[in-house]
């Protein structure tokens, strides 16, 4: 007997750029969590507070070991993420750097990003066997990393945009905002969009709606901090039976993708809404073709979707419509709920805003 095989023939060239890129890939992976230790330690943090250090300096300043600290700057120094000095000796963080690796404030903060990276790979084993058998896996079952995370990943964006840009771009919203008007932030995980509002707005009122108790604990305890307590609540509820009615604006924050029954959502907000009220739907970016989504930021969400999206509304049974849905697909899911009007209100690089009304 004999063996017939097919030979491949490989362009070498095509090769070594894609090897070029799993490199890349891989130093990325492994920097992901460097940037994690770097974040839980300090040390972004006492490099832009105290300035260009050599390894023992950094060390000192943060209570580490300083071989550790010298390899960890020569990793962060190799992706550009801190520069090095020969002459001194000494690593420094940019300005530039520093706005998204060292500052809570930021709207360029991506920290988050790396903390949500860190809880995916915690739960990378359980995902696998998702993989084979198709259950979902419901949010509060993830890593802790996980929610603080998410917050963390989301909130500059709504610093930089909720209030500047996306609440203006819908049809009178903002001027019932500051007249005073009554908002249900649905979805709202550890609080940041409805503190958001709050502050900006105080003669309005609002609640946060989440159906994961620890979130809605930790949201309570940030509106305390924020001294917005006497304005906004807290409460542990679902996206379709969420309470009350009457409400002039809600809002959902990047999570409508992740839910069980969007469609039930969709008709409780209906129900929900003042005669003339308004739905605002944040979601991330997507176009409607997944080709159009083969890009850097798709990358990242349709990673993020696999993990988490698609999972938390299988748990439910759900459509898992994941997070680069895209507007066509949502629009009909809201369109069927009895909004006769949905539009693209505006758009960031990484969010969707629509509007909705009956």
């Amino acid at each position: 007997m004999s063996a017939v095989t097919n030979e491949v023939v490989l362009d070498e060239a095509k090769l070594n750029e894609f090897l070029g890129r799993v490199v890349g890939d891989m130093g990325a992976a492994i920097s992901a969590v460097m940037v994690r230790i770097g974040d839980r330690l300090g040390l972004y943090k006492a490099l832009a507070a105290q300035g260009p250090a050599t390894p023992a300096e950094l060390a000192k300043r943060t209570s580490c070991a300083e071989r550790y600290v010298r390899e960890w700057l020569d990793n962060q120094a190799s992706g550009g993420y801190v520069v090095y000095d020969p002459k001194t000796g000494r690593y420094a963080l940019p300005p530039e750097q520093a706005a998204a690796l060292a500052d809570e404030s930021s709207p360029a903060l991506m920290l988050g990003g790396f903390q949500i990276i860190d809880s995916i790979f915690r739960d990378a084993r359980k995902m696998e066997e998702r993989f084979k058998n198709g259950d979902g896996m419901a949010w509060g079952d993830h890593s802790p990393d996980l929610f603080e995370g998410t917050e963390r990943f989301f909130r500059p964006g709504y610093v930089a945009n909720l209030v500047a840009a996306w609440i203006p771009a819908l049809d009178g919203v903002k001027a019932k905002l500051e007249k005073g008007a009554k908002v249900a932030d649905v979805g709202c995980g550890l609080g940041a969009s409805t503190i958001l509002m709050a502050k900006a707005f105080p003669r309005s009122t609002f609640v946060g709606f989440d159906y994961h108790g620890a979130s809605i604990e930790a949201a309570r305890e940030r509106a305390r901090a924020a001294g917005v307590g006497d304005r906004v609540r807290f409460e542990v509820a679902g996206a379709t039976d969420f309470p009350g009615n009457d409400y002039d604006l809600v809002c959902h924050f990047d999570c409508f993708h992740d839910l069980a029954d969007p469609a039930g959502a969709a008709a409780r907000v209906k129900k929900a809404l003042a005669k003339d009220g308004t739905w605002m739907l944040v979601e991330p970016f997507a176009n409607d073709r997944p080709e159009e989504n083969h890009n850097p930021v798709g990358r990242v969400f349709y990673g993020a979707s696999t993990m988490l999206c698609v999972p938390c509304s299988l748990h439910g049974h759900g459509p898992a419509l994941g997070a680069q849905a895209g507007e066509k697909r949502l629009a009909e899911i809201i369109g069927k709920a009895g909004f006769a009007n949905v539009r693209r209100a505006t758009q960031t690089p990484f969010n969707l805003i629509l509007e909705a009304k009956a």
